[in-house]
């Protein structure tokens, strides 16, 4: 047995835990009756004290020092080589927080979890407050484990490895500038975009025939995923080929299950997309949550708001409700499919004006951690902000502060990710068709695999071999850029609504 041997089944186990705690954090969410709640919470707590003990062990770290000096001069993006420096940053942050940490902030969110919804379905922020309040308190007690030149550094590093608040601001200042003038200009012919077909009465049993037929004409590797609703649609991957997406039913709206569920279907095209050697290792998942999000922004609107796409599924639309697609042609339903208006729910928000609620949530989060807002106040500035960035008010919590699960699950430093996933996804989009061609003759053609294998090659099998920034150097040839994001809405919007 080698170092790398040994390595490799301490990582398997530490895997296996995370998986595992995946599943059941899965199960919670979808199947779990309402009163497994509180042995749940200790469950999740178990697991995340069993794992954390295991990935910061005098165990690893010998192992590691031992991997190091057998793969010393090895290629660096090599398997072995890519194994010792991921395993070591993670042992790394893991040393540094106590597992009875962990295992609380495990505990503690998954309560309020439930709390939230209960809080969201009553419009009740003061029944959430305490929770909210206790997560927080853990959340500064975990950024007392580590350096920084900013307390939101800690959080944001945990899901974009490597980037620092200074480096995160000015990308959301010029993607949120950038978009303030369409924003205006758009919303000067609101009117000129006609979603009602999108409205009405959708049964959720015909919903739910809907999306199973969606993912299934997606390409991701047969008998490999199941779909299920939830409250908050997410996608979680207990194993390169087992796949749990979900998605949620507005009787009234169907794009919300129409979006979600292509949204949560490209989260896990990529997680079946990286290179089997990589399961049961840190190696495992994707190169950050902004190129996780990037996918699944990517297939939600570059590919599924778009009129190649949206002609192929017209008639899936119009099988399962005639009444309302029936008499819509391919143009009606791309143009309902892109109607843009500020919105209060982020999840339904448009293209153009989602980023701005990102920043919105960016900004909150940045005064909690600066001391600069009392958590008390969150409805209030949160209202704000609304108002003053979407020119909407809004009409209570359930709406507004309660809408999203984020906070009760403690993930601080996630919103941004989405506005990275954004920026992302136009610069991968831009270079698939420098390299392939017009994406949009491709998915008219059917040949939706062609843009998977694509990004399977430059992005999904990597796994998390590559830090974020180089994987933009590597898939996209340059730094971060906002530029080609920008330049599509500009051009895609323009022409929907007419502006010159």
């Amino acid at each position: 047995m080698t170092a790398i041997d040994d390595l490799l089944a301490l990582c398997g186990e530490i895997s296996d835990l995370g998986r595992s705690r995946a599943l059941l954090f899965w199960d919670e969410r979808t199947q779990m009756p309402a009163a497994g709640a509180a042995a749940r919470s200790e469950q999740l707590a178990t697991l995340t004290r069993l794992r954390h003990r295991r990935l910061a062990s005098d165990e690893l770290g010998r192992l590691l020092d031992a991997a190091r000096a057998e793969t010393a001069g090895a290629d660096p993006d090599s398997f072995e080589a890519s194994l010792v420096r991921v395993t070591a940053r993670e042992w790394e942050k893991a040393r540094r927080v106590p597992a009875e940490l962990r295992a609380e902030i495990a505990r503690t969110t998954s309560v309020a979890e439930h709390a939230w919804q209960d809080a969201k379905e009553a419009s009740d922020f003061a029944a959430f407050l305490p929770h909210l309040e206790r997560i927080v308190e853990l959340e500064r007690r975990y950024l007392e484990c580590f350096e920084f030149d900013h307390p939101y550094d800690p959080l944001l590093d945990d899901y974009e490895p490597g980037m620092t608040t200074a480096e995160l601001r000015p990308v959301l200042e010029r993607l949120r500038d950038g978009l303030r003038p369409l924003v205006a200009a758009i919303g000067e012919r609101e009117d000129a975009v006609d979603d009602s077909c999108l409205h009405g009465d959708f049964p959720p049993a015909a919903q739910r025939r809907l999306a199973g037929r969606i993912v299934a004409g997606l390409p991701l590797s047969e008998n490999s995923w199941r779909l299920d609703e939830t409250v908050h649609p997410f996608a979680t991957g207990i194993a390169i080929e087992d796949l749990r997406i979900t998605t949620r039913f507005d009787p009234g709206y169907v794009g919300a299950a129409l979006w979600a569920v292509i949204h949560e279907a490209g989260h896990a095209m990529y997680q079946n997309g990286i290179d089997p050697r990589l399961e049961r290792t840190p190696l495992c998942r994707s190169a950050s949550l902004g190129f996780d999000e990037s996918q699944s922004r990517m297939w939600e609107n570059w590919i599924g708001r778009g009129r190649p796409y949206l002609a192929r599924i017209r008639p899936l639309l119009a099988e399962h409700f005639p009444e309302r697609f029936g008499g819509v042609d391919d143009e009606g339903l791309y143009r309902a499919a892109n109607r843009a208006q500020p919105s209060l729910i982020r999840m339904e928000a448009d293209e153009v004006t989602y980023n701005l609620h990102i920043a919105l949530r960016f900004e909150l989060e940045l005064r909690i951690f600066e001391d600069r807002l009392e958590l008390r106040d969150l409805p209030e500035a949160w209202n704000a902000l609304t108002r003053s960035d979407l020119g909407i008010d809004v009409p209570d919590d359930r709406r507004g502060v309660l809408q999203d699960v984020h906070w009760a699950g403690g993930a601080f430093g996630y919103f941004p990710t989405y506005s990275l996933g954004n920026v992302i996804a136009g610069q991968l989009w831009a270079a698939i068709a420098a390299e392939l061609g017009d994406p949009d003759e491709l998915i008219a053609a059917g040949e939706l695999a062609a843009i998977r294998d694509w990004l399977r090659d430059r992005v999904y099998r990597h796994g998390g071999k590559l830090m974020p920034a180089e994987l933009v150097e590597r898939a996209c040839g340059g730094r971060l850029d906002t530029e080609p994001l920008l330049a599509q809405l500009r051009a895609k919007f323009g022409e929907i609504y007419d502006l010159e």
